[in-house]
């Protein structure tokens, strides 16, 4: 005998009721704010491991995004071989940090040095500022100047400059191990998955992800080296002390929206103001570096990024905000970089591409920046099934 007995599958029109029911639910909220909390707890005491580790896989996606590049090269029309675009990547990837560290190591310590030669320039500043106000405010505002110590700040600054170079050997221990393994890592995920459907299909977003991440990563650092090395130009060419901090210190706030392009400009130009007795290095630093700034920010990122990743303003103020609350100094500068990541993520799964939606600047999701999973056979299709 058979039975016709037909069991109906959730219809598409039943599907948003459950999500409507499921996020509406107060046990589901109640999980939500203890899932947050904890979160936000372990973000802030674990700052000390992730800081390094969140900078390691960055670098990693950097790296990835040199050795895939090197990759296509074809010399003579021979094709590089990948073991060669791995040595060149991680050479170039190498360089540019000690680059950096050797900026910092090698001034750090000059900076110190030329503070108090500073603090005399800028108490004459002062005392010809204040000679209109009165004779009682300037005795005032003098005597205030004379319990300044401008020593103390700087050195801490140093000593934060320390840590940052015990961080990045802590990086670099970080990016070897990720890069043994990338390989191995797409062999276990289709032994790890249920089905060779659910494997095809976390490897599609997976790789949604990557090619994301490492289109950021890179298009950002290629004009933040643009920023730090223009920047440079025009401070070494106004004689300006410590012109290659100044030069990283503008790469560096580059990933920093917003105000970390005005705070590039206005930190060696107010050392100008200080070290020289004119305007004008004063203001070719002022109007050099801040064309600089418009016109990379405004005109050259766009071009190349275009809307591939585009984050509402509001959504970049915020993870500002929050991450400079949490982790500090590094928080700001992987702000931007986390929130995309968290972008890209939400963008290739279904129940948070809402979320997706509303962090982006215009509603729309790049198609680059969304797997084209692959559908389910036609036997999953079927709204019924027939039992016999």
């Amino acid at each position: 005998m058979t039975d016709n007995t037909d069991i109906s599958l959730p219809t598409k029109q039943e599907q948003p009721a459950q999500v409507r029911v499921r996020y509406g639910s107060l046990v589901f909220w109640h999980h939500l704010l203890v899932v947050l909390l904890v979160l936000l707890v372990g973000l802030y005491y674990g700052a000390n491991l992730l800081i390094p580790l969140s900078v390691g896989a960055l670098g990693f996606v950097l790296l990835t995004a040199i050795i895939d590049r090197i990759a296509l090269w074809r010399p003579g029309g021979r094709q590089v071989p990948r073991w060669l675009a791995q040595i060149l990547g991680l050479t170039i990837v190498l360089l540019g940090i000690g680059g950096i560290v050797g900026v910092l190591a090698s001034q750090a310590y000059d900076v110190i040095a030329a503070v108090p030669r500073y603090q005399a320039r800028f108490g004459q500043i002062i005392a010809q500022l204040v000679q209109f106000s009165g004779e009682d405010i300037a005795a005032r505002i003098s005597n205030e100047l004379a319990g300044l110590n401008l020593a103390e700040p700087a050195g801490k600054l140093v000593g934060g400059a320390g840590s940052f170079l015990s961080g990045v050997f802590m990086v670099l221990l970080y990016i070897p191990f990720m890069m043994a393994e990338r390989k191995p890592m797409n062999k276990k995920i289709p032994l790890a998955a249920r089905t060779p459907e659910a494997a095809a299909e976390f490897n599609q977003v997976l790789q949604s992800i990557s090619l994301g991440l490492q289109r950021y990563i890179g298009i950002k650092t290629s004009v933040s080296m643009v920023t730090g090395l223009s920047s440079y130009a025009i401070i070494k060419s106004v004689g300006l002390d410590f012109a290659e901090t100044w030069g990283v210190l503008a790469f560096a706030l580059n990933f920093i929206p917003t105000i970390g392009s005005m705070v590039a400009v206005a930190i060696p130009a107010i050392v100008a103001l200080v070290q020289f007795e004119v305007l004008t290095p004063f203001l070719i630093i002022l109007l050099g570096c801040g064309a600089v700034q418009f016109v990379v920010g405004n005109i050259l990122e766009p071009s190349f990024t275009g809307k591939s990743l585009n984050l509402s303003p509001l959504m970049v103020i915020l993870s500002l905000t929050f991450w400079t609350t949490i982790w500090g100094i590094p928080g700001a500068l992987l702000s931007v970089p986390i929130t995309v990541c968290v972008l890209i993520i939400f963008s290739n799964l279904p129940y948070t591409r809402p979320w997706a939606i509303l962090m982006s600047g215009d509603g729309k999701l790049a198609a680059a920046a969304v797997a084209k999973v692959p559908e389910a056979p036609a036997s999953r299709n079927k709204s019924k099934k027939k039992v016999g």
